[in-house]
């Protein structure tokens, strides 16, 4: 490997690291704002937690597409969940700012990277699917847990991602102790 080689990679990883600095409609348990990066990791930490649950999977292709599906947001930023219907452009954007983050990156890299995203959007593989569910329960397990504003909607948490998260029994079954949490949340918030 030759120094620009590495340069090049150390390149995209700057690139990739101002996921640190997006920060999204999501709250930790002290009230700050949730930056993208964390609820990267905070999907790739769930999955490993359900890992031995998870019958057929390939899991380092699962966490590497859980590590790749927010990337595109390092440059545009994030749109929150409860908005995306009003984003038809999301995937679009995301897809070219994908692009452009993995230009340092040599060709095969790019492919991998670039398959495995597309995988992600279009649910296309076993993996993918369980990533969009899972994706799905780390954004609701951060509202749960998270110090939101007094006007947040628990309600959205109900309904959001179920078709993905229905997908399997595992997810289904972590979706229904959500669902219960998210009940208690919110009559608690109407009190």
């Amino acid at each position: 490997m030759t120094t620009t080689e590495i340069e090049r990679r150390l390149e995209f990883l700057r690139e990739a690291s101002k996921l640190k600095d997006v920060l999204r409609r999501s709250f930790t348990q002290d009230g700050q704002p949730e930056s993208t990066a964390e609820h990267t990791w905070g999907l790739c930490l769930l999955v490993m937690t359900f890992a031995d649950y998870l019958e057929g999977i390939d899991l380092l292709k699962l966490l590497k597409i859980c590590i790749l599906h927010d990337l595109g947001e390092a440059i545009h930023g994030d749109v929150p969940a409860i908005s995306i219907e009003a984003s038809l452009n999301k995937s679009k954007q995301e897809r070219e700012d994908l692009l452009t983050i993995m230009a340092p990156l040599p060709d095969t890299l790019q492919a991998e990277f670039l398959q495995l995203w597309d995988e992600y959007e279009n649910a296309s593989s076993p993996e993918a699917r369980m990533a969009k569910a899972f994706d799905k329960i780390e954004t609701i397990w951060q509202h749960n847990n998270g110090v939101n504003p007094p006007d947040f909607d628990h309600g959205f948490n109900l309904t959001y991602g179920r078709r993905y998260t229905d997908h399997s029994s595992l997810t289904r079954a972590i979706r229904d102790v959500l669902d219960r949490e998210t009940r208690r949340k919110s009559e608690k918030a109407f009190l």
